[in-house]
């Protein structure tokens, strides 16, 4: 719950989580109490019984988490190529700089996956992992570690492929601004260009939203039905 898309946001309250976790813990305990183990007598085999629990939460949480935040990278990337990123604004989060149009777009992912019921695939699949990793084991590491280096390329490529349109639009001006310049070498090209940079991305965006919003929710939801222990 600390990681898990949608209800383990930094900004979310923390009673609210500790709530929604203690909530979920009650309703899953009655189908996961058959597959708990004994308690074992010695120390530090229940050490090791909550580790492996520790590790296999957050590797699940990060796991679901990554793909979620191709929405946020797309919007950096985005901000970036029109003008409206900062490199004096951080984010911790995504661990680089990003801008108000990176936060815009990360704020927007637990209402998105809370309004369009994406978190009962998240839950299905957490359902699912104690069937598939019984409590007190370890993930498998070979597995779990191919797992998240699938999860990181998702990311990265469903991030350009939102970005696309920015892509084009922004080789093309600054291509269109090249031509300028050599036409008018004097000019100060980059004040002459970077309202008009400003204007046209504002535009495209207003026009690419939805469709980027409704993309990155169907590969999502694609991916989500993918995770371990997901009956999809």
């Amino acid at each position: 719950m600390a990681l898990l898309p949608g209800v383990g946001e930094a900004g979310s309250p923390a009673i609210v989580r500790i709530g929604l976790a203690l909530g979920l813990t009650i309703l899953l305990l009655p189908a996961v109490q058959p597959l708990v183990p004994p308690l074992p007598a010695m120390s530090l085999n229940l050490a090791l019984m909550v580790a492996g629990e520790v590790v296999t939460g957050l590797s699940f949480g990060w796991i679901a988490r990554v793909v979620v935040l191709a929405l946020p990278v797309a919007a950096q990337l985005i901000g970036y190529l029109v003008g409206l990123s900062s490199i004096l604004q951080p984010d911790a989060e995504l661990g680089a700089q990003s801008g108000a149009l990176a936060k815009l777009f990360s704020f927007g992912i637990p209402v998105i996956l809370l309004a369009t019921d994406l978190y009962t695939q998240l839950l299905i699949a957490l359902t699912g992992l104690f069937r598939l990793i019984p409590p007190g084991h370890m993930p498998p590491f070979g597995e779990n570690l191919q797992v998240a280096v699938h999860a990181a390329g998702v990311e990265f490529g469903l991030a350009v492929q939102l970005a696309s349109p920015f892509v084009v639009a922004a080789v093309a001006w600054n291509l269109a601004m090249g031509l300028v310049t050599r036409v008018v070498p004097r000019m100060q090209i980059y004040f002459v260009s970077m309202p008009g940079q400003i204007m046209v991305g504002l535009a495209l965006l207003a026009m690419t939203s939805g469709a980027i919003v409704l993309a990155w929710r169907n590969e999502v939801a694609a991916f989500m039905n993918t995770l371990p222990g997901s009956a999809g």
